[in-house]
């Protein structure tokens, strides 16, 4: 194997991560292999990358429910058929693309160059081999467009596995790897040090508190939920991440100062010490990307879920509350009552904690790798 090609495309943050990762771990151990990303949708046309990507974004954060129709609808019917007939289309951009490059293997985080790739194999364009790496905890059919001409599939977990064997997947092709994500969440970190960088209290257990990733979704019920741990769960102290959404920071120090809880809740903006915070905590408090959901497995924490967008996220809610790793509240849910009752016994954070450790898949990225490059 001389060249691999990783396409991805810009739709949430998941795919990008998982497509960084695997290049960097191929960049690292296999230097003699040529490894390159490529924004499938951008190189096509970039006015379709930024008005589809600026759609999803806004149709997320302001429409959410629409966003539930569409992801659902995208499955069967109408949608799917607009969507597979449009990137048939548009592979034959890409073809140019892969004929000139000549990879031997293309790797796919995106469901939609999954789609391109294998519809260029069926039609005897390309000879070489293609791996889709699968980015939430469900399936979606989306990603199976074309699976006959897909030489690799490798998936989160074992349920997975099963619905793509019942839809007709040969069940070698599949691997239940994990997701990609950043080597820095296995760096050795000093606690000690982390805590001091934050002004925390190393006597105190942290909870860590995102307020919405990039879309900043449900601020008064984020921010109701937080008043609720600020006064349900005295004992721990609670870093509220706001990212790059200044209201919601606004509204989160409104919060503290309101109820006088400077010296337990720390507010903060963008970060990018999310590893060294999570290795520090004992729970993690967020709406459930596939990316974040995969670090905090990863860090073998349990998980609360607010805010889940209709589609993927809510599918990877419900695997996280099957598997007992996460509990998920509800618009309509209480949020005093469900922390009451959590912590009330920490022996059921543990039991959570366990079955996120059972979920882990640490070694995801270094698998896919070697069962790509020694098959």
């Amino acid at each position: 194997m001389k060249k691999v090609i990783i396409f991805y495309a810009s739709y949430g943050g998941g795919h990008l991560s998982a497509a960084k990762s695997i290049q960097k771990y191929m960049v690292e151990n296999y230097p003699e292999i040529d490894t390159e990303m490529i924004d499938c949708m951008k190189y096509i046309s970039k006015t379709i990358e930024k008005l589809t990507t600026g759609a999803y974004r806004e149709m997320a954060k302001k429409a959410p429910k629409l966003w539930g129709k569409v992801y659902s609808g995208s499955s069967k019917g109408l949608l799917s058929k607009i969507s597979k007939d449009s990137n048939q289309l548009m592979a034959s951009k890409l073809n140019k693309l892969i004929a000139q490059k000549k990879p031997d293997l293309i790797i796919s985080t995106h469901p939609f160059s999954s789609q391109m790739v294998s519809y260029l194999k069926r039609k005897g364009k390309l000879d070489c081999k293609l791996a889709t790496i699968m980015t939430d905890f469900a399936i979606h059919k989306q990603w199976l467009i074309g699976h006959e001409n897909t030489d690799y599939f490798f998936v989160s977990n074992d349920k997975m596995k099963e619905d793509l064997t019942s839809y007709g997947v040969d069940k070698n092709k599949i691997y239940v790897t994990g997701i990609p994500m950043s080597s820095r969440f296995f760096e050795s970190f000093d606690s000690k040090e982390i805590f001091k960088m934050f002004n925390l209290d190393p006597d105190k257990k942290v909870i860590l508190f995102f307020g919405g990733g990039e879309f900043g979704l449900g601020k008064d019920k984020t921010v109701s939920v937080l008043k609720a741990f600020i006064e349900r769960v005295p004992n721990y102290q609670i870093v509220a991440v706001a990212g790059k959404n200044e209201k919601m920071k606004e509204a989160f120090e409104a919060l503290v100062k309101e109820k006088h809880a400077s010296s337990r809740v720390h507010v903060l903006g963008f970060t990018d010490k999310v590893p060294e915070l999570m290795h520090i905590s004992s729970l993690v408090v967020s709406k459930p990307g596939g990316l974040t959901t995969t670090e905090t497995l990863a860090s073998e924490l349990p998980m609360i879920v607010i805010n889940p967008i209709p589609g993927q996220e809510e599918e990877n809610a419900e695997f996280l509350e099957q598997k007992g790793a996460g509990i998920w509240i509800r618009k309509e849910d209480n949020p005093d009552e469900i922390l009451v009752s959590l912590f009330q016994n920490e022996t059921k954070l543990e039991n959570m904690k366990e079955n996120a450790k059972l979920l882990a898949k640490k070694n995801s990225t270094k698998e896919i790798c070697e069962t790509l490059v020694n098959s």
